[in-house]
Parts: structure tokens; C-alpha cells; sequence
């Protein structure tokens, strides 16, 4: 996860929110105020659209339509199931939307929160590679999707990182500034950075702010950084510990020789996917994240950490 943002010439501020940290920072600090604004409206569109634990969450009712042809949604919808089916494409299914009836076998069915310390009945289901996104169809001009019998969605490997990109993306397009918008370890950069850049971070976790503690500093003036880990949502399903990264290929937790994978790309759409799918990738992820064009830090289940792409040695804040 990435957290302590740590360039001195932007203003910037830290929040909670969905069950971690955030953070907004921008080169005008007199913009700081319009930029929540805008951070906080996309924030919102996306818990109302993707949220699968509050009641009126839309892509419950989207779930819950699988197999009766076209379901009419928002557009904020619309554009996080297209971001979850790139993620899926671009990592050739690693990173995979059609998750959602193994996260629920495995107990995922509530809000992290209220699961996390608390041991899971395994029940009687039985845990079944995911259907994967081929019969999924997004039809634009009515703002509609149909998703076959069977397939249901969780777009937790990818909203959070969508939204992350349209907040700057917007921020850049109404204020004319550079930003940053970290929610949560997704982390997005854009417009004119500061003259040293953008200092991040890298630790551990997001969940609690660790200013001065990271375990390495990169400095970033363009595009997406995120992490993906399997030490944080992690529960018991019965007398197994279980994590909330699944390996489409079996349904399970995937089995990985990384405990967290931090990786840079065009977007953080994109390396949120790739961090996701690395964990999923396990060993061929070394020669993966180089293929796909992303610096990366990969820390191993004994705390070594590979470094691949160009990531830099943590001597001081190299450019990644």
C-alpha cells in the first residue's frame, strides 16, 4: 500500500474512507478545497454504484439480473464494469470481475470491518474457477449490461482505481492544476507535477498513516501507482486463512510467493491490475510486469523484495 506524501511545496489532505486512508494533493493550495469537492463526487458516485454492502447498492441489483439479457445502468456504473473488463483483458484474466461467488464461499459477504477477527463457517459451498468475462456485453447507447446466468461482478480490483483516475483526471480538466489522489494505496498523479516531483511512500499498509516510516520513497510525476497485498484482508474460513485476492483459475485465495506487489503505470486502472494479476502471476510476474511496461517492487513471503522495470534501489527517492 502507498501512504506518506511527502512533497513539500503542495498543500494536501488525508481522510478515511471505505475502511482505510486517503490522500489529495495539489500544486495551488488555494485549489485544495474546489479539488475535494471534486474528489468527494466521484468518491460518492462510485460507493452508490459499486458498493456491494450498502442496500442500494446498483450493482446489486445489476447481480441479481444476471441472465435476463440488458439491465439499464448509471453511467458511473457503466464506466467501472468497462475499467474491470479492461483490467480483466489487459492481464489475460488475472485480474478477474467474475470473483464475487468465490469471495462470498469464502465468507467475503459483509464489509471487511465487521468480518475482519472473526473466523467463517467454510458452509457447504464449494469454491469453482470464475466464469471469466467473455459473455459479458456493454451496450453504450443504452447504457446497459447484460451478464450471463451465473456471472455476478465485485469490482473491488478495480473501482477503487478507476475512481482514482477520473478524480485527477477531473481535478486537471476543471482547475487546471497538478494533482494527487491516493485512495487507499490507488494512487493517481496528473497535471504539471511539483519541480521534484511527487514523493511517495511505499509501506506496508494504508490503513494508518506512517509519515516518516516508509519502507522506501519514489518520486512520481506522471500516471498510476498502486499495491496489491495479501497480508491485510485476510480472515479464517474455518481453520484455513484465506485472503481476498482470488485466483480465477481455481476459486481459491491465490497461493503467491508475494505478500505485496507495488507497480507504476499509464493509469492506476492499469497498475492496480497488474499488481492484482502479479499476485495471481506468482513467480512469472518477474518477466510479466517488464512485458507490460511497469516498474515494480515485489516483496516476497520471507521479506525479500525483487525489484523489476526499472524500479529504483531505495537509496533515496528515485524516479520510477
Amino acid at each position: 500500500m502507498i501512504t506518506d506524501v511527502a512533497t513539500p511545496s503542495v498543500a494536501t489532505e488525508h481522510f478515511s474512507l471505505w475502511g482505510t486512508n486517503g490522500t489529495l494533493g495539489v500544486t495551488e493550495p488555494a485549489s485544495l478545497d474546489d479539488a475535494r469537492q471534486i474528489l468527494d463526487a466521484e468518491i460518492a458516485a462510485t460507493d452508490a454504484a459499486a458498493s456491494r454492502f450498502r442496500p442500494d447498492g446498483e450493482i446489486l441489483a445489476l447481480n441479481a439480473a444476471a441472465g435476463t439479457g440488458p439491465f439499464e445502468v448509471s453511467p458511473a456504473l457503466l464506466d467501472l464494469v468497462r475499467a474491470a473488463l479492461h483490467a480483466s483483458r489487459v492481464t489475460a484474466g488475472a485480474c478477474d470481475p467474475t470473483v464475487l461467488d468465490s469471495l462470498m464461499a469464502l465468507g467475503y459477504d459483509r464489509d471487511f470491518d465487521a468480518l475482519e477477527g472473526h473466523a467463517v463457517d467454510p458452509g457447504t459451498d464449494r469454491l469453482a474457477p470464475s466464469p471469466g468475462i467473455s459473455g459479458i456485453v456493454i451496450d453504450d447507447a443504452a447504457s446497459s449490461i447484460s451478464l450471463p446466468s451465473g456471472v455476478h461482478l465485485d469490482l473491488g480490483a478495480s473501482a477503487k482505481a478507476r475512481t482514482a483516475d477520473r478524480a485527477a483526471e477531473s481535478i486537471v480538466r476543471l482547475l487546471g492544476i497538478g494533482c494527487l489522489v491516493d485512495l487507499g494505496g490507488d494512487l493517481r498523479v496528473a497535471g504539471a507535477p511539483p519541480a521534484e516531483g511527487w514523493i511517495i511512500g511505499v509501506t506496508a499498509s494504508a490503513r494508518t498513516p506512517l509519515a516518516g516510516h516508509a519502507d522506501e520513497l519514489i518520486a512520481l510525476t506522471t500516471g498510476g501507482l498502486a499495491s496489491s497485498s495479501t497480508q491485510i484482508r485476510r480472515w479464517q474460513h474455518g481453520t484455513e486463512a484465506v485472503h481476498h485476492i482470488i485466483d480465477p483459475r481455481t476459486g481459491h485465495s491465490a497461493l503467491s510467493p508475494w505478500q505485496m506487489v507495488t507497480a507504476t503505470a499509464s493509469s492506476c486502472l492499469e497498475a492496480n491490475a497488474l499488481t492484482t494479476a502479479s499476485i495471481v502471476w506468482g513467480e512469472d510476474a518477474l518477466f510479466e510486469l517488464p512485458q507490460h511496461g511497469a516498474a515494480a517492487r515485489l516483496v516476497r513471503l520471507d521479506g525479500s523484495v525483487e525489484r523489476v522495470g526499472g524500479w529504483p534501489m531505495p537509496d533515496h527517492a528515485g524516479a520510477a
